[in-house]
């Protein structure tokens, strides 16, 4: 993992201890990579409480409650899936402040309306609070999208997380 992933990991975590915070993930496109990132510092168990890979709009549905409806009228790459995404995982967990990522990590899977390098993320936080973020990072290769969405996620559990 880079130098890059591991200190903005750090940051989460200082944060979320500093603010008595747990940590739940929910992903689709990144694979569990966001957890990973979190769990690779050492001491991240006082912070994570556990992580969701959801690839398949089945594992969004049965482990994440993701209703049929969303899915069905936006699709699991949307606006609407990444906030049901996050949550559910807050419903699911015992965390506080979720991240959830849902997008086309490519080579192929993307069309005129969602091309590969679109990404939807959402954060929440109990009590309510939703941000949503929209990426186009473009067809940059698969590994390139993941990292760069696992940059946005951690940031999105930053900022709301100082909320």
């Amino acid at each position: 993992m880079s130098d890059e992933i591991l200190d903005r990991a750090r940051r989460v975590l200082d944060v979320c201890r500093a603010a008595k915070l747990m940590v739940v993930t929910a992903e689709s496109c990144t694979g569990g990579l966001v957890a990973g990132a979190l769990t690779e510092i050492p001491g991240s168990s006082d912070v994570v409480d556990r992580g969701f890979v959801t690839y398949s709009n089945a594992a969004k549905q049965q482990m994440l409650g993701v209703p049929e409806a969303i899915l069905a009228a936006h699709g699991a790459v949307s606006e609407e899936t990444a906030r049901a995404m996050a949550r559910g995982a807050l419903a699911a967990s015992q965390a506080q402040l979720s991240v959830s990522v849902t997008g086309v990590a490519g080579p192929g899977g993307g069309s005129v309306e969602k091309p590969v390098g679109l990404v939807h993320f959402a954060a929440a936080k109990a009590g309510g609070m939703v941000l949503h973020r929209e990426e186009r990072f473009g067809d940059l290769g698969r590994g390139e999208i993941r990292r760069r969405s696992v940059l946005v996620a951690l940031e999105l559990l930053e900022t709301l997380a100082r909320f």
